[in-house]
């Protein structure tokens, strides 16, 4: 094996933080008026707001499968290029459905949409192909973090964006989406011009598999995945988490809303968004120093604090603030975690085509989780939403106690 200059690492973090900037602050810039979007169509009584959501998770899962597989084949800087002017194109495509008041235009959009979703979360990938093994999740941690200043200001940007669209005649909804479209352009254009040279390529070159190009089932994935207990515990941890993260943050601006507090709909995103991942420089160090397994179980018991405090924050704003939080640091802790514990435990050729695979279903569970969240949120209250998400963060302390710590070559994780 070739060794790897440490600088082509530097160089990649520098340009996959830049990117992704931009692309957090396009996806929290519209993602949180999209329920606001299926309300003015469809109605405020409807049980389907998590349409929205739900649209954007399903073309992320589409969109990381078909994305990794471009990576596999032509290198990160290629599918991350495509994701991102898929999101672009996707954004313009939901500002067209709020023009026309057309719910099929906009919830097609949305799926496109979710290409920068994908396009972001395979960027933490991305980091980690050239860090050491005993630095993935830091490397992992760092991209993160980098998402918290666009997660941030996305959001903060809505009412400007609603107010400079409604300046020129537009809907009231539609300024966000080209603020997107015009994010989205941005970190297209940085992956394209500065993501050179590849870490994915330069790291197939020095383990020799640079000419694998034959394509990879979600069979094949799947099977190595089955063959690691600890890369299955990875992906059943990933899952979970987004189960519960999504479902708890799609209704929480309902919440605001029903509540008479539209205006800080937005704030409790940012506060959700600066919870995951400000705090993911420190998850990723603690699940390089401690283990992925110990930085799994800490991730857990946070969410289900985070959960079970949804009884009292459906009807008070602090609380709802601080459980917004805490879900945020938890499911950081559960992403970077689980996606190292599953990379670590892969054979180096499957790696990509796994992370893709792993993406695709941790993303339809969020696509699952959005819808489901509706309809419980209207039949039951957001009170019962949350012991739902705490019992189903349960299975990840089970397979924690169940499932043997193994060392292996690939990644040295415990």
């Amino acid at each position: 094996m070739t060794t790897i200059p440490a600088d082509l690492q530097r160089r990649a973090l520098r340009v996959l933080t830049a990117g992704q900037v931009a692309g957090a602050a396009g996806l929290g810039s519209a993602i949180t008026v999209g329920i606001y979007v299926v309300e003015d169509i469809v109605g405020v009584d409807t049980p389907w707001l998590g349409l929205a959501g739900a649209c954007v998770t399903l073309g992320a899962a589409t969109m990381a499968q078909a994305l990794s597989r471009v990576m596999r084949r032509r290198g990160r800087r290629a599918g991350m290029q495509l994701g991102y002017g898929l999101a672009t194109i996707g954004s313009l495509l939901a500002f067209a459905g709020v023009e026309t008041s057309l719910l099929p235009v906009f919830l097609a959009g949305l799926l496109l949409f979710g290409a920068g979703t994908a396009t972001n979360l395979l960027a933490r990938y991305a980091a980690t192909d050239l860090a050491a093994p005993d630095r993935r999740g830091a490397a992992m941690g760092r991209i993160l973090f980098a998402s918290t200043f666009g997660a941030v200001l996305g959001p903060l940007l809505i009412v400007p964006a609603e107010h400079a669209g409604m300046a020129f005649g537009l809907q009231k909804y539609s300024g966000p989406w080209l603020l997107s479209a015009l994010l989205f352009t941005g970190s297209m254009i940085n992956v394209a011009l500065r993501l050179r040279p590849d870490p994915l390529l330069v790291l197939q070159a020095a383990q020799g598999t640079a000419g694998l190009d034959r394509p990879l089932s979600l069979r094949v994935a799947l099977a190595a995945i089955r063959r690691s207990p600890n890369a299955r515990l990875g992906l059943v941890s990933m899952i979970l988490t987004q189960l519960v993260m999504i479902g708890l943050m799609a209704m929480a601006p309902v919440v605001m809303k029903h509540q008479h507090h539209e205006v800080l709909g937005p704030l409790v995103l940012s506060v959700h968004l600066v919870g995951m991942y400000a705090f993911s420089p420190l998850a990723g160090r603690y699940a390089d120093r401690r283990g992925r397994r110990a930085a799994l179980r800490t991730g857990a018991w946070v969410m289900i604090a985070a959960s079970v405090s949804s009884l009292a924050a459906g009807h008070s704003v602090p609380i709802m603030f601080l459980s917004m939080g805490s879900l945020g640091v938890g499911s950081t802790m559960g992403l970077i975690a689980g996606s190292s514990l599953l990379s670590d435990h892969v054979p180096v050729d499957v790696r990509v085509a796994v992370q893709g695979t792993a993406d695709l279903l941790t993303a339809a569970a969020g696509g699952i989780a959005g819808l489901a969240a509706g309809v419980v949120v209207d039949l039951l209250g957001y009170g019962l939403l949350g012991i739902a998400a705490a019992l189903l963060t349960l299975p990840i302390l089970a397979g924690l106690r169940r499932e043997p710590a193994r060392v292996t070559s690939q990644g040295g994780s415990r």
